[in-house]
Protein backbone atom coordinates (compact mmCIF):
# COMPACT_ATOMS: atom_id res chain seq x y z
CA UNK A 1 0.00 0.00 0.00
CA UNK A 2 2.25 2.80 0.52
CA UNK A 3 4.18 4.48 3.44
CA UNK A 4 2.39 7.30 5.67
CA UNK A 5 2.99 10.50 4.38
CA UNK A 6 2.43 14.04 6.14
CA UNK A 7 1.49 16.89 3.94
CA UNK A 8 1.63 20.12 4.33
CA UNK A 9 0.26 23.08 2.70
CA UNK A 10 1.01 26.28 1.69
CA UNK A 11 -0.29 29.52 3.23
CA UNK A 12 -2.27 27.19 6.01
CA UNK A 13 -0.27 25.70 9.57
CA UNK A 14 -2.23 24.31 12.72
CA UNK A 15 -0.70 25.73 15.71
CA UNK A 16 -0.06 22.07 17.27
CA UNK A 17 2.26 19.53 15.35
CA UNK A 18 0.22 18.06 12.92
CA UNK A 19 0.33 18.19 8.91
CA UNK A 20 -2.64 19.72 7.11
CA UNK A 21 -3.37 16.07 5.74
CA UNK A 22 -1.61 12.74 5.64
CA UNK A 23 -1.62 10.28 3.13
CA UNK A 24 -1.18 6.32 2.35
CA UNK A 25 -1.48 5.65 -1.16
CA UNK A 26 -4.02 7.13 -2.96
CA UNK A 27 -6.04 7.93 0.30
CA UNK A 28 -5.86 11.16 2.11
CA UNK A 29 -7.30 12.37 4.87
CA UNK A 30 -7.26 15.51 6.41
CA UNK A 31 -7.19 17.67 9.91
CA UNK A 32 -9.24 20.08 10.71
CA UNK A 33 -9.00 22.93 8.01
CA UNK A 34 -9.85 26.41 9.39
CA UNK A 35 -10.61 29.52 7.69
CA UNK A 36 -7.11 31.42 8.16
CA UNK A 37 -6.44 33.91 5.92
CA UNK A 38 -4.26 32.20 3.80
CA UNK A 39 -1.46 35.41 3.44
CA UNK A 40 -1.90 36.55 6.92
CA UNK A 41 -2.73 33.24 8.59
CA UNK A 42 -5.40 35.56 10.92
CA UNK A 43 -8.73 34.46 11.81
CA UNK A 44 -11.17 36.98 10.42
CA UNK A 45 -14.36 37.71 11.80
CA UNK A 46 -16.43 37.56 8.90
CA UNK A 47 -18.59 34.25 8.30
CA UNK A 48 -18.28 34.33 4.99
CA UNK A 49 -14.61 35.03 4.34
CA UNK A 50 -13.69 31.95 6.42
CA UNK A 51 -15.78 29.87 3.96
CA UNK A 52 -14.38 31.19 1.43
CA UNK A 53 -10.98 30.42 3.08
CA UNK A 54 -11.55 26.98 3.38
CA UNK A 55 -12.39 26.12 0.45
CA UNK A 56 -9.68 28.21 -1.12
CA UNK A 57 -7.00 25.52 0.85
CA UNK A 58 -9.20 22.53 0.05
CA UNK A 59 -8.66 23.27 -3.65
CA UNK A 60 -4.97 24.58 -3.09
CA UNK A 61 -4.45 20.89 -0.71
CA UNK A 62 -5.95 19.07 -3.64
CA UNK A 63 -3.46 20.50 -6.44
CA UNK A 64 -0.55 20.13 -4.18
CA UNK A 65 -1.60 16.20 -3.98
CA UNK A 66 -1.88 16.18 -7.88
CA UNK A 67 -5.47 15.85 -7.86
CA UNK A 68 -8.97 18.04 -8.04
CA UNK A 69 -11.67 18.13 -6.11
CA UNK A 70 -13.06 15.82 -8.05
CA UNK A 71 -10.95 13.06 -6.06
CA UNK A 72 -12.98 14.43 -2.74
CA UNK A 73 -15.10 11.64 -2.12
CA UNK A 74 -16.67 12.97 1.59
CA UNK A 75 -15.93 15.95 2.90
CA UNK A 76 -17.45 16.98 6.87
CA UNK A 77 -17.94 20.66 8.11
CA UNK A 78 -18.27 21.66 11.80
CA UNK A 79 -19.98 24.36 12.32
CA UNK A 80 -19.95 26.88 14.82
CA UNK A 81 -23.93 28.04 14.10
CA UNK A 82 -25.55 25.90 11.79
CA UNK A 83 -27.64 28.58 10.60
CA UNK A 84 -24.42 29.38 8.52
CA UNK A 85 -25.34 27.01 5.87
CA UNK A 86 -26.22 29.76 3.04
CA UNK A 87 -22.49 30.51 3.01
CA UNK A 88 -21.50 26.59 3.19
CA UNK A 89 -24.09 25.87 0.42
CA UNK A 90 -22.83 28.81 -2.00
CA UNK A 91 -19.26 28.02 -1.69
CA UNK A 92 -20.36 24.60 -1.99
CA UNK A 93 -22.36 24.56 -5.10
CA UNK A 94 -19.71 27.15 -6.83
CA UNK A 95 -16.95 23.95 -6.33
CA UNK A 96 -19.03 21.31 -7.27
CA UNK A 97 -22.18 22.75 -9.17
CA UNK A 98 -22.71 19.19 -10.74
CA UNK A 99 -25.40 17.44 -8.73
CA UNK A 100 -24.41 14.27 -10.03
CA UNK A 101 -21.01 14.34 -9.25
CA UNK A 102 -20.69 15.67 -5.15
CA UNK A 103 -18.82 14.00 -2.42
CA UNK A 104 -20.82 13.13 0.55
CA UNK A 105 -21.36 15.70 3.05
CA UNK A 106 -21.95 16.22 6.78
CA UNK A 107 -22.56 19.10 8.96
CA UNK A 108 -22.46 19.38 12.44
CA UNK A 109 -23.29 21.87 15.06
CA UNK A 110 -19.83 22.59 16.77
CA UNK A 111 -18.06 24.32 19.68
CA UNK A 112 -15.17 26.24 17.77
CA UNK A 113 -11.99 28.05 18.95
CA UNK A 114 -10.23 31.29 18.38
CA UNK A 115 -12.88 32.88 16.49
CA UNK A 116 -13.10 29.90 14.22
CA UNK A 117 -16.89 29.35 12.44
CA UNK A 118 -16.09 26.64 10.60
CA UNK A 119 -13.63 23.80 10.08
CA UNK A 120 -13.67 21.03 7.52
CA UNK A 121 -12.04 17.47 7.06
CA UNK A 122 -12.05 15.79 4.18
CA UNK A 123 -10.98 12.09 2.81
CA UNK A 124 -9.94 11.79 -0.73
CA UNK A 125 -8.85 9.19 -3.10
CA UNK A 126 -5.96 10.27 -5.91
CA UNK A 127 -5.93 8.53 -9.26
CA UNK A 128 -3.50 5.65 -9.10
CA UNK A 129 -1.43 6.18 -12.46
CA UNK A 130 -2.65 4.30 -15.53
CA UNK A 131 -6.16 3.25 -13.58
CA UNK A 132 -9.12 5.11 -15.62
CA UNK A 133 -11.27 3.84 -12.99
CA UNK A 134 -14.17 0.86 -14.15
CA UNK A 135 -15.64 0.65 -17.02
CA UNK A 136 -19.16 2.66 -18.30
CA UNK A 137 -20.68 -1.06 -18.05
CA UNK A 138 -19.05 -1.86 -14.40
CA UNK A 139 -20.43 1.68 -12.92
CA UNK A 140 -24.12 0.97 -14.04
CA UNK A 141 -23.24 -2.37 -12.24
Amino acid sequence: MGTRTSVDLPGFRHANPIPAASRIGPFVATGAITGRDPVTGEMTPDADRQFAHVFAHVRTLMAELGGTTDDILKMTFHLADPDNREALNREWLAIFPDPASRPARQAIAARLDRGAVVHCDLLAVLPVPGDDGPSPEEARR
